[in-house]
């Protein structure tokens, strides 16, 4: 298609660039790949609204609890402090995506997005309520009536009333969803409660319930880059055009090579289970979301038609050209590596954390000074972070390679847990004992009810160099 044969099916009647919007009505589709997507909505769906009843030690198992800056995830507590953690996961997710598009396209898409996993359920809602793609078809053109009206207005009921527990669902992520139950019942929810309940409920309401496939094919940024992470072996959903065409009608028993046809029988069933309305028979467009609806239904039909299967299938350019395939390859295999890097040492670093920190802040208003007695003299402030679930009492102690002597006013300090305790700690040693202008000084802080709670950092001592 020439550019202005493609600006003229884009232009409506009224002059405008894009065409009005028609809604998109799919067909529903039985196969492997809607058995995978079906099972990767009840999944998803499930982890999502059963996750935060969970209890786990007395708390909520999952739970963002903003007001107390704590993030419990079931054994773990993370604090603001851990904000590297959040930025670690971001960067595996993104590796994820970059991962996964160009060995095979897009996944993500087509069985994880929450775009797409709720608006299947919001499509299983209508089919339920206004019955088959056929019905929903006649059911809309029919002028309105009491049975058209109390149809929609069922199926509209079901759809805010679910929008509104995924809001509430939401919301317990982040306030115990126990309490929110409580307050919801009493009417007592705080303001930004409410706000974001009523925010997420209507934004699900209104992207899986109305917009649909205008998020896929106008909001969504992915769909605009994703072809600069595939390339010619970047598994593909694909029509195969050789085998396919050309096209037409034909009865079961008639040989298509006598009548000069290819398998494909024109039956558009691959254009009506298409969630964004597209035909995959026109070539790799970006807004397919990689479902794979077309290839379970055009399975269906060659299996009744008694041809071979994939007409449509996941395939390759390389494969469509002739060419070798290479699912395995540098691109993918450096992605490969570093997620599995980054993975495994985000693991590691949160098996191996101590919800202990210590933070040594040396005075800034003097490098250090001499005391009356001769001695030189730094000053610190210790910041001890308690980042554990239970009240600590620590003990500090202080190692160098040259004598020093350390001036608190105590020893040990008791930090609630969530709680930053300052401490000012003056360090002095003899000039003669100073064999550099900095030299290095160990400060240790251990729970004395758990051993294993125990950070050491080190220190930097400044002095003039005895001659």
């Amino acid at each position: 298609m020439n550019e202005n044969a493609q600006t003229a099916q884009e232009t409506d009647d009224n002059g405008s660039f894009y065409a009005k919007h028609k809604k998109v009505y799919p067909r529903q589709v039985h196969g492997l790949f809607a058995s995978l997507r079906v099972t990767g909505v009840l999944v998803l769906l499930g982890l999502y609204y059963i996750v935060p009843w969970l209890q786990w030690d007395g708390h909520q198992a999952v739970l963002f609890d903003l007001p107390d800056r704590k993030f419990y995830i079931f054994d773990l507590i993370f604090w603001p402090q851990d904000f590297f953690y959040l930025a670690v996961l971001l960067i595996i997710a993104g590796l994820s995506l970059f991962f996964f598009t160009a060995l095979a396209g897009r996944l993500w898409c087509g069985y994880a997005c929450p775009q797409t996993v709720w608006t299947e359920v919001f499509l299983w809602i209508e089919r339920k309520v206004e019955g088959d793609r056929n019905k929903q078809i006649k059911l809309d053109k029919a002028p309105m009536s009491r049975f058209k009206f109390s149809r929609k207005f069922l199926k509209h009921f079901i759809w805010i009333t679910f929008s509104a527990w995924t809001g509430f669902t939401f919301v317990g992520y982040f306030t115990p969803i126990l309490d929110l139950g409580v307050a919801l019942y009493d009417l007592a929810l705080g303001p930004w409660e409410w706000f974001w309940i009523v925010f997420y409920s209507f934004a699900t309401y209104g992207n899986a319930g109305w917009m649909r496939e205008q998020v896929c094919i106008y909001m969504c940024p992915y769909a605009r880059f994703q072809s600069a992470m595939f390339d010619k072996d970047t598994l593909i959903i694909s029509y195969d055009n050789e085998r396919g065409e050309p096209r037409g009608s034909r009865k079961k028993k008639i040989d298509p090579k006598e009548k000069g046809l290819g398998d494909c029988v024109d039956c558009t069933l691959c254009v009506q289970v298409c969630p964004t309305g597209i035909d995959i028979r026109d070539g790799l467009q970006y807004q397919c979301i990689g479902c794979a609806a077309c290839i379970d239904v055009c399975n269906e039909v060659m299996d009744k038609m008694g041809y071979e299967r994939n007409l449509v299938k996941y395939t390759t350019e390389n494969a469509i050209e002739g060419k070798k395939s290479h699912l395995l390859r540098p691109r993918v295999i450096i992605y490969l590596v570093i997620l599995l890097a980054i993975t495994a040492a985000l693991i590691y670093s949160m098996a191996t954390r101590i919800p202990l920190e210590l933070d040594i802040i040396r005075d800034r208003n003097a490098l250090y000074r001499t005391t009356s007695e001769g001695m030189i003299e730094n000053i610190y402030t210790l910041k001890i972070s308690n980042m554990d679930r239970i009240e600590h009492t620590y003990n500090i102690t202080f190692d160098s390679d040259f004598t020093i002597k350390p001036i608190l006013r105590k020893t040990q300090v008791t930090v609630a847990s969530g709680k930053v305790a300052n401490l000012s700690a003056r360090i002095q040693a003899d000039p003669l004992d100073l064999k550099s202008i900095s030299q290095d000084i160990h400060i240790t802080v251990k729970s004395l009810k758990n051993e294993s709670l125990t950070v050491t950092e080190k220190g930097v001592f400044l002095g003039p160099v005895s001659r």
